[in-house]
């Protein structure tokens, strides 16, 4: 059997992942990055800017996600009163509600993996994922200098 690499077995993974997290919001009408959003988004207000680098979207991806979403009634925007510039972006009450609705499947997918899972297996598990972004931070020092 071949062995694959460290980048295809995430990316295979996540690919899975993304896929099951459509499909379950595509029946409230959403999609996994709409929620991933909802999830994003503070209480106190979450300044625009921050969430493409949270999310890893860029600008103008992240820009027609909010236009939709807001135009759903998911979201508010509203002047930052700390930056005259700036936008704070607010949940709405349909926006709470689905916030809440993703927040519930994402914790019963993980309870499903918890029970299946060795605490140590997932322990080491966080620990190889803190490696990789190590390891990534290293290779992108080396390309800045």
């Amino acid at each position: 059997m071949k062995k694959e690499t460290i980048e295809f077995a995430l990316r295979s993974t996540w690919q899975q992942i993304t896929n099951m997290y459509n499909e379950k919001a595509l029946k409230y009408g959403g999609t996994m990055t709409m929620a991933f959003t909802l999830l994003s988004i503070d209480a106190e207000g979450t300044p625009s800017t921050t969430l493409g680098p949270k999310m890893g979207m860029e600008s103008t991806s992240l820009s027609r996600l909010l236009n939709t979403m807001e135009e759903r009634e998911l979201i508010s925007r509203k002047p930052n009163p700390e930056d005259g510039r700036g936008v704070l972006i607010f949940l709405t009450k349909k926006g709470k509600q689905k916030r809440d609705l993703s927040k519930k499947i994402v914790l019963e997918f993980n309870s499903g993996l918890e029970k299946k899972i060795d605490k140590k297996k997932i322990e080491n598990f966080y620990e190889v994922i803190e490696a990789i972004k190590n390891q990534i931070e290293e290779e992108q020092a080396l390309n800045y200098f």
